[in-house]
């Protein structure tokens, strides 16, 4: 029988999570990808150039309903690090935990940096982390249980979470093969994992059918970014970003859920779960994955840590590590919580991360300015929708009717179509990822606002061109900086013409 729920665990500390989440929801503005995604609720479908198509879905949705406000846009992504929490706390139960595992596997969750920092935004990522942790969750039933319809209702979330991020793969093939070295067999004779994968297949056929139809974009996409955007790592230093985006602090309690799991008499049914996350990582190191690609999987070593460290009898010393455990997660919550989400100004941060002597962190291959990437790319959207509306204001008013704006990326592309609208700006066209499939949006080329480009290169198209201003922002991502906004005129070529040349899938 299974240890009773504790409302602590399950309740009160999801809560307290959603009350951080929804109190700090601001930080420094929209984040580049938001804007993205809010402009993809126009164009709903089964797939997008990077992603599936739910986070379409979720954005439609949010702006149907509570509109396009920082905190109706970052609401579902704090709940969904609320019901992670709650997730974590029932997979601490759901392997024999009590009280004191359901309270640090939902305490170890709420505080992880990483966690933070993907529900601080609207994203696939937070729902990522749902899914994963809802999937453990079932795995480790099924394998406690050996109720073989556990299963089925694995393929249905597995399903539906690939229609929010393909990376589920990489669970479901952890899981796989954490069954195969787990010697698992008669889960392998019981038909209900092959429904479980078919059903989780039929859900996902959609995107795979857009995909076929569209050329396969997502693949040439994931080869562009890795061979040109991406930072490659070597492993060591792949593990030590493992390190890090959990918090150094909080390391012993993950470390020691994976060591339970793989070598623990009290795990030997969940010794599965423990192999797939090796699995995971390796073809994560294989396939030259982002770190934070991995972070999901954590809940599971989180859960099993907990259980482990709660098993430690010792009157003394098991009073005194159960303690230090709690006190270790929270001091890692506390220091590295600043550095996760934008709670600090502009100038406190840097001094914070001065003090601990820490460098701005790069992902990609980009120049850096002083703040990291992930909090310079929430820097100067408004000020780029304000300087375009101002050049577009300024034009007569006949060219202002058949006017549109082209920009380079797809930040830039939704801070038009989001924050220019009410600026009353038309919405901007890109050959950027999605933006080249939704097309030139009936732009003749007559007169065209262009952000950013060489002149020579826009005079090869157009009859004249001329600077008419100069975007700044200030602590935005360097590229996005000192940007000349162009006014050309009269396209020798249409625009049908034009567009292949355009198109970036990076």
């Amino acid at each position: 029988m299974l240890p009773s729920a504790w409302p602590a665990a399950c309740w009160i500390v999801p809560l307290a999570t959603l009350a951080l989440q929804l109190a700090t929801h601001r930080g420094y503005g929209f984040f580049r990808d938001e804007l993205y995604y809010l402009a993809s609720a126009e164009h709903l479908g089964f797939g997008y150039v990077e992603h599936p198509p739910l986070i379409g879905l979720v954005a439609w949705l949010v702006r149907s309903t509570l509109g396009d406000s920082l905190f109706a846009v970052r609401l579902l992504p704090a709940i969904a690090h609320a019901v992670t929490v709650g997730l974590a706390a029932r997979l601490a139960r759901e392997m024999g935990g009590g009280r004191y595992a359901q309270f640090l596997a939902a305490l170890a969750t709420a505080l992880a940096p990483i966690y933070l920092g993907l529900c601080g935004i609207l994203s696939m990522n937070c729902f990522d982390l749902v899914f994963w942790a809802a999937l453990w969750l079932l795995a480790a039933r099924a394998l406690r249980t050996s109720g073989p319809r556990w299963w089925l209702l694995f393929g249905v979330v597995a399903g539906v979470g690939l229609q929010n991020k393909i990376s589920v793969l990489f669970l479901a093939f952890g899981v796989v093969a954490g069954l195969l070295i787990g010697r698992r067999w008669r889960v392998f004779r019981s038909w209900h994992l092959w429904a479980g994968g078919a059903i989780a297949g039929l859900i996902f056929l959609p995107h795979v059918l857009w995909q076929w139809n569209h050329g396969w974009p997502t693949l040439e996409f994931m080869a562009n970014a890795t061979r040109e955007k991406n930072v490659s790592l070597a492993p060591p230093a792949y593990l030590r970003e493992q390190v890090i985006q959990m918090s150094a602090l909080a390391a012993p309690l993950w470390t020691a859920g994976l060591v339970a799991l793989l070598t623990g008499r009290r795990f030997v049914a969940y010794r599965p779960i423990g192999w797939a996350y090796l699995a995971v990582l390796a073809v994560m190191l294989a396939t030259n994955a982002k770190p934070y690609y991995l972070a999901p999987a954590y809940t599971a070593l989180f859960g099993a840590g907990a259980v482990a460290i709660e098993a430690v009898r010792l009157s003394v010393a098991g009073a005194f590590l159960r303690t230090g455990m709690v006190l270790l997660v929270v001091a890692s919550g506390v220091l590295s919580a600043p550095l996760a989400k934008p709670m600090l100004s502009t100038d406190a941060y840097l001094g914070y991360t001065a003090a601990l002597g820490l460098a701005p962190s790069i992902g990609e291959r980009h120049e850096m300015g002083r703040l990291p990437q992930h909090f310079a790319d929430m820097h100067g959207w408004e000020v780029l929708a304000s300087n375009l509306a101002r050049v577009y204001h300024a034009l007569p008013a006949a060219d202002r009717e058949r006017a549109c704006i082209f920009v380079q990326n797809y930040g830039e592309a939704g801070a038009v179509d989001v924050l220019g609208a009410p600026l009353g700006l038309p919405r901007a066209i890109s050959g950027h990822n999605s933006y080249f499939l939704w097309g030139p949006r009936g732009c003749t080329g007559d007169v065209v606002i262009a952000l950013g480009g060489e002149r020579k290169d826009y005079e090869e198209v157009f009859a004249s061109v001329e600077q008419a201003a100069l975007h700044t922002c200030t602590d935005c991502m360097p590229y996005e900086n000192n940007r000349p906004i162009w006014v050309a005129r009269g396209a020798r070529v249409p625009m049908a013409g034009i567009w292949p040349r355009v198109k970036r899938f990076i």
